[in-house]
């Protein structure tokens, strides 16, 4: 428990400098501030213009300049497969949700203490690289947590337990699989496929299927309408709109469910591959408390329709959607965030970061 002093020096920097949790997604990035919940979620694009390096806009403001802008004008994901690609663009778009959210009062007030979500596994360059953006961008201290643990913790699962949790994070880029005991990861996977292979797989199918050129949204928003991982109930169907690449001209065909199961099979069976996989490897002991406790879905890709039926019906274990699957790692964060004391144990390490006080 922390001392009377302590706890007021603690509170009076957390108001000069306030404390944030940020989920840097490659698809979405979402910001919790300490004492007022989730403040920010918005789009991890960047726009920027070519010429003068200047940055036009960040979020939502540039995901609707994707496609739509000048040849020196562009609209880019700092971000692939969950880490950082472009490390000038990144800080730039840190700094914006620092700022946004930052109640500093005088210029002389600290910066805020951040802790960031990274992919399970990443390499000690990739997370120092992550540190260093965010210490650039404005903040005083940077902590660092995995993403699965974060998920895990914000799904309320019982990780300082000493029982098995399996949680299961489909966020843009990647794809994490974790068994989770006493405050660590006993066994994980890492894979490079997600929500955004899955729109490529549509794109793809398209072209092959259709001969009809789509972008990017267009493919996103046809996964989010009629896109499954199981044989829905009902047939469902949607309008698909592109150019048709023999005849150059504007084409509209309708695209059914089914059509877009197929187009996406082979990536969500990689998904349920590595899940099926990690239960392979997890010890009998945890496995039985997690054969009772299910499998726990979070981020964007636990909202693919049938996606837990299938899992389930392939590992025999119960399987479900967290509650708001999409805030579950920045949730999870922001509650390590507001109680750091009793749940520091969860953080990552990197070289040269001093272990929270």
């Amino acid at each position: 428990m922390l001392s009377g002093p302590r706890k007021f020096i603690r509170r009076i920097i957390s108001y000069l400098g306030q404390d944030i949790a940020i989920d840097l997604g490659t698809a979405n990035s979402l910001v919790y501030v300490r004492g007022k919940g989730i403040v920010i979620q918005e789009p991890s694009v960047v726009a920027m213009n070519q010429k003068t390096g200047q940055v036009l806009a960040i979020g939502q403001d540039a995901k609707k300049m994707v496609g739509r802008t000048p040849a020196h004008i562009v609209a880019t994901r700092p971000l692939v497969k969950g880490v950082i690609s472009d490390f000038e663009v990144t800080e730039q778009m840190l700094r914006y949700f620092i700022q946004k959210v930052s109640r500093r009062k005088f210029l002389v007030s600290p910066g805020p203490r951040v802790i960031v979500g990274i992919p399970y596994g990443v390499t000690e360059v990739e997370k120092k690289a992550v540190r260093d953006a965010t210490m650039n961008a404005g903040a005083r201290e940077v902590y660092l947590i995995e993403e699965p643990m974060a998920a895990a913790i914000g799904s309320r699962l019982a990780v300082q337990e000493a029982g098995g949790n399996f949680i299961v994070d489909i966020g843009g880029g990647t794809a994490e699989v974790a068994i989770i005991s006493l405050g660590g990861i006993v066994t994980a996977k890492s894979l490079r496929i997600a929500g955004d292979k899955l729109n490529e797989d549509i794109m793809q199918f398209a072209q092959e299927e259709y001969k009809l050129l789509i972008g990017e949204r267009t493919a996103e928003s046809i996964k989010i309408g009629i896109g499954s991982a199981h044989p829905l109930k009902e047939r469902k169907e949607m309008p698909l709109r592109g150019r048709n690449l023999v005849t150059g001209l504007p084409e509209e065909i309708m695209i059914s469910d089914a059509e877009v199961r197929r187009a996406m099979e082979r990536s969500v069976r990689q998904i349920v591959a590595e899940v099926k996989a990690a239960v392979e490897q997890t010890p009998p002991e945890l496995l039985a408390d997690i054969m009772a406790k299910g499998i726990h879905l979070s981020g964007g890709g636990a909202l693919l329709r049938g996606l837990d039926v299938l899992i389930a019906k392939e590992t025999k274990i119960p399987t479900l959607a967290v509650e708001d699957p999409l805030t579950a790692v920045v949730r999870g964060a922001g509650m390590v965030l507001e109680n750091l004391d009793e749940l520091q144990e969860v953080l990552v390490e990197a070289d040269n970061m001093e272990p929270p006080k």
